[in-house]
Formats: structure tokens, C-alpha cells, sequence
């Protein structure tokens, strides 16, 4: 695929090739590691703007970056526009570049709360979210979906209202709200999208290997790629995409991972988080199954670490 900088803003990405932000995932470790193989830019977990307002101490360690990061962009889950308004003004973001507002999440219990995607049901109230974080004075982008159901999709006219309103650049998951995760992305409802505004529409669905990237920007004409829950299986793919990074061992990504963890968090999270990860790297290696009983048992690190080297060296 065509690798090449992008613009959002007064930001200068290296490539177009980007992380999504992504649950119990995307904590300052991997996005580092991210950058480190090739991405342009990568998010935070989905941060709650009401969370935030209250001071959540969880929801403050999402937010967790340093000096080192490249990019620094958090992804804000809201449904009030004043109080999104007032969390990404608020000194709690001070140190963030962009602020992406999540317009896409399908999860039940947000859309029911008026978050996520239940936003594309409700344009005015879009708008004035983005107008609202856009007074941040910060690069301010969305993430969104093809519609709400796949008889009625509507990302073309979606993305003119973000870009109305201010946003700096789209991203369109193509399936809809009532496909969840699963199906075939509709891929003229990016590239609709792609022709219906003038700054970066970003394709994001269904990208399992560089050939599915490739595909993506072949059918859709975007300006780059997002990619999920298979860069968790293989980091590599932003380094098989760019040709730049250094390409590693499984294992080595893993080490490099702890030690990261273990400098900015206890270590009940750094286990979690390299059980979920490892779990992820294990999924196409025969005769690791046996492991992870092992692996989930572990009752401290240097005993985790002992299962990841069976697994994994």
C-alpha cells in the first residue's frame, strides 16, 4: 500500500498506517511499541469524559504518557457536549495532541446511554461536540461507523457534518452498528466518504493481514488505515506495512513489553496485561494451548514470565 505522511492539523504524521484505540489494550506500553514498528499515530483506551469530570483514579491512569511518547492522542467516550467541552480544555489533557471523539462504539450499554454510536443518530448533538473540543485548541478527530444498520448507512453525509463541525479527520469502521464486529466491511460507504470531504478519511474494519490493508485502500481510496485487534496478535503488521521498526521475536516483544509495564504500573496490571497480550501472540502457535491454564495461574511475575518462556522461546 502507499505509505505516506499525513496532515491532521499542525500535526505531520510519519505514515499513515495507525493504531485504534482499543479497551484494556492500548496503555502507554503498546502504543510505544506501536510507534517503535512504524504507526503514525496511535490512541488511548476509550477514556469516559463523565469518568474523568469525577476525578476516577482508573480512569486518570488511562491517560498515563510521557515525554517519550511522539504523538500523544487520547480517545474521549461522552454524550453531554459541555462536559466533553470542558474535559478536553481541562488541564487533565494538557499534555495530549489530539483528542478523538468516539462516535463508533457499538457495545450495547454505551449506545443506550447516548454514547458511541448512538451519536450517528443524533448529527446536532455531534456537531456541537465537536465544535465544543475543537475550543481545546487541539487536533480533534472522529471515529465512526458506516450507520446504524446495514439497510440504512450513511457515512458519506456523516463525515460532512464532522467535517463542518470542525474535525480534523474521520475515521470510518465499515460495518455498521448492527454488525458489531463481524461481516464483510462495505467498503463503498468509505470510499462515498472519502469523496465527499476534504480531509483525511481513515478505513478502519476488517484488516486481519497487510493483504486486507492493501485491499482496504485499494476499494476505498482513504488516505490510510487503522488497524484493531490484530496488531495485539502481531505488532508486526505496522512494521510488515512501513518497512520500518526492527522486527523481533514474540518473546522479545513480550520483555520489552514487562520491562516498559513494570517502570509506570503495580504490578497486578503489568500481569494482566502481558497475560491478555500473550494470550493474543499465542493464537496461531500449535501445542500452546496446554499453557494457558499455566499462564492465567501465574501468581507473580517472575512465574508468569517462566509460562511465557515455555509458550513463546
Amino acid at each position: 500500500m502507499m505509505i505516506k505522511k499525513l496532515r491532521l492539523g499542525k500535526l505531520l504524521l510519519p505514515s499513515n498506517v495507525l493504531m485504534a484505540p482499543l479497551a484494556g489494550y492500548t496503555c502507554y506500553p503498546f502504543r510505544m511499541l506501536a510507534y517503535e514498528m512504524g504507526a503514525g499515530l496511535c490512541f488511548t483506551e476509550m477514556v469516559s469524559a463523565n469518568a474523568l469530570k469525577y476525578r476516577d483514579r482508573a480512569t486518570k491512569r488511562l491517560l498515563l504518557t510521557t515525554k517519550e511518547e511522539p504523538v500523544k492522542a487520547v480517545q474521549l467516550l461522552g454524550s453531554v457536549p459541555a462536559i466533553m467541552e470542558q474535559m478536553a480544555c481541562s488541564e487533565m489533557l494538557k499534555h495530549f495532541d489530539v483528542i478523538d471523539i468516539n462516535m463508533g462504539c457499538p457495545v450495547p450499554n454505551i449506545f443506550k446511554s447516548g454514547e458511541g454510536c448512538a451519536l450517528m443518530t443524533d448529527p446536532a448533538r455531534a456537531f456541537a461536540m465537536i465544535r465544543g473540543c475543537k475550543k481545546s485548541g487541539k487536533v480533534v478527530t472522529v471515529k465512526c461507523r458506516t450507520g446504524i444498520r446495514e439497510e440504512e448507512m450513511f457515512a458519506a453525509e456523516f463525515a460532512r457534518m464532522c467535517e463542518a463541525a470542525g474535525a480534523d479527520m474521520v475515521t470510518i469502521h465499515g460495518r455498521s452498528r448492527s454488525m458489531m464486529y463481524d461481516g464483510t466491511p462495505y467498503y463503498q460507504e468509505i470510499e462515498q466518504a472519502k469523496a465527499a470531504v476534504s480531509i483525511p478519511i481513515i478505513a478502519n474494519g476488517g484488516i486481519f493481514s497487510v493483504k486486507d490493508a492493501e485491499e482496504m485502500m485499494e476499494r476505498t481510496g482513504a488516505d490510510g488505515v487503522m488497524v484493531a485487534r490484530y496488531a495485539l496478535e502481531n505488532p508486526m503488521i505496522f512494521q510488515e506495512l512501513t518497512g520500518r521498526g526492527q522486527k523481533k521475536p514474540f518473546l522479545e516483544i513480550l520483555s520489552g513489553q514487562m520491562a516498559l509495564a513494570r517502570q509506570h504500573y503495580e504490578e497486578d496490571f503489568v500481569m494482566a496485561y502481558i497475560r491478555k497480550l500473550a494470550s493474543y501472540g499465542m493464537k496461531k502457535r500449535k501445542g500452546t494451548k496446554r499453557y494457558k491454564e499455566r499462564l492465567y495461574r501465574s501468581g507473580s511475575l517472575e512465574e508468569l514470565w517462566e509460562t511465557v518462556e515455555l509458550i513463546f522461546g
